[in-house]
């Protein structure tokens, strides 16, 4: 079935420039010398802008309706969403990029978990055995992450994980639901949540506002409309395991651009993580399973 095959390839296309949109948060974060808060109000507020600018020039009239009338699965991936955002920037700021990362690169097992009982959606034989060397490599990047001062770090990033998961299976169940117009209230919604907490709110310089506006643009609403649309094409499973690109991508920017070096043990685990996506595309890229 040439379709199916196209819409597959589509799908993995889509995911995969999502996770290197999001593997930038890293770089952008270490940029910015402001609380967690105020970034999440001003990424928020230029991310959501940015999509819903996306949507109403694409949609017209249809996609301005559609940012006010979401509906019952888009408000549930705006809430999940917000959710995942909201722990994202704290994990970061409290941790290394590569602890953060490879807790994060869990989603798989979580997200097809989730499928499964909500869904009935069962992954492939390829998918299961991917997501279990994936895990091997979270195991081996946790095990030296484990210090006190890493611990509300990765508490916040197993949040992120878990709301992700489902935000993913979401998207899924309710695939006529506008889900770029859910990304955009998302990111406002987190932005309006932020300005009781923000302490640097009105204190950032023109630096920083030029670097939360690219935040916003480059991270924030390529990511999530890359991901909203390459959700559809494939399983739940599979685009949450190919989503984890982003762990191995996301420590690379930040040695690339600060000179904040890995442990071995993150790298070892990395590796680990990237085999088990590329095995795992390469595996299903002959059968690829009907949405």
């Amino acid at each position: 079935m040439p379709d199916v095959h196209s819409q597959h390839r589509a799908g993995i296309a889509l995911v995969v420039a999502a996770a290197v949109a999001w593997s930038t948060a890293p770089f952008f974060t270490r940029l910015l010398h402001l609380d967690s808060w105020t970034i999440l109000f001003w990424r928020g507020l230029f991310g959501g802008s940015f999509i819903a600018l996306f949507v109403v020039v694409a949609q017209g009239g249809r996609g301005a309706r559609n940012l006010v009338r979401l509906g019952t699965g888009g408000t549930l991936v705006a809430c999940l969403s917000t959710l995942a955002m909201l722990a994202f920037i704290p994990a970061l700021q409290l941790t290394s990029a590569a602890n953060v990362a490879i807790v994060i690169a869990a989603q798989p097992f979580t997200t097809a978990a989730i499928a499964w009982f909500w869904l009935r959606e069962k992954p492939s034989n390829a998918t299961i055995l991917a997501s279990l060397v994936a895990f091997g490599g979270i195991a081996v990047t946790v095990s030296g992450a484990l210090a006190a001062a890493d611990l509300r770090a990765i508490g916040l990033a197993m949040l992120m994980m878990l709301a992700f998961g489902a935000m993913t299976v979401a998207m899924r169940r309710y695939k006529d639901t506008p889900m770029v117009a859910a990304a955009a209230v998302s990111n406002l919604l987190g932005s309006a949540v932020s300005i009781p907490f923000a302490g640097d709110l009105l204190a950032v310089s023109a630096v920083d506002v030029g670097t939360l506006a690219m935040f916003g643009l480059c991270q924030v609403a390529l990511g999530l409309t890359l991901f909203s649309l390459g959700v559809r094409l494939l399983p739940s499973g599979r685009a949450s395991l190919i989503a984890t690109l982003e762990t191995p991508l996301m420590p690379f920017w930040v040695w690339l651009a600060f000179s904040e070096l890995p442990s071995g043990r993150a790298l070892a685990g990395g590796a680990l993580v990237m085999m088990a996506v590329i095995a795992d595309i390469v595996g299903n890229n002959r059968k690829p399973q009907a949405a």
